[in-house]
């Protein structure tokens, strides 16, 4: 059933990613017009940072004898979600005069305010897999993913560009560490 059901994974968290680097390499190829801002850039890999992790996370699922219709539709919904996160960070189209500032504040509740439904439809989708057996929690998730929502919801809140800027970043050094932390706590298991 996995590999019938990673089949939807796969695509719509690969379009996620797809809107993302199409996003960034428009900026690249547009950059003496559009104005960009790099707050926004830095979400973009923390973003695609977080799709790459949650489409790892999913192969974990690999493992389950038996299926419901009420998993599948948990997981398809929480990266259907995740999807459209991600297309709040770019617009469709953009014009050559894009301002990437004035979007980024224009979309900022939006997007953050469903960055933080995502990271926490992610809680019961860890804590399922650890229930079914298929994987432990790990320790760092119940530090990492706190963390997580409290950024995610003062950055929904907050209009200050030093908060935003501070924000971008630790999130990111957050997601990192978090990753390394993950895949050497792999490494000593083994």
């Amino acid at each position: 059933m996995f590999s019938y059901f990673g089949v939807l994974i796969s695509v719509i968290l690969g379009l996620a990613l797809t809107h993302l680097v199409r996003g960034l390499s428009k900026l690249v190829q547009m950059r003496d017009t559009v104005k960009v801002y790099w707050v926004h850039v830095v979400w973009t890999f923390n973003i695609i940072i977080y799709v790459l992790c949650l489409w790892w996370g999913m192969y974990w699922w690999n493992n389950l004898n038996e299926w419901t219709f009420e998993l599948f539709g948990f997981l398809a919904a929480y990266s259907t979600l995740v999807f459209v996160v991600a297309s709040l960070l770019y617009p469709s189209e953009f014009s050559r005069d894009m301002d990437f500032e004035a979007y980024y504040y224009n979309n900022q509740r939006w997007f953050f305010g469903l960055l933080f439904v995502s990271y926490a439809i992610d809680i019961p989708e860890t804590y399922w897999k650890s229930m079914v057996h298929l994987r432990e929690v790990p320790a760092p998730y119940v530090v990492f993913l706190p963390t997580l929502l409290i950024i995610v919801g003062t950055a929904a809140l907050s209009r200050n560009r030093k908060v935003q800027a501070a924000l971008c970043i630790i999130s990111l050094m957050l997601q990192l560490a978090y990753v390394n932390m993950s895949a050497l706590q792999r490494i000593v298991a083994h």
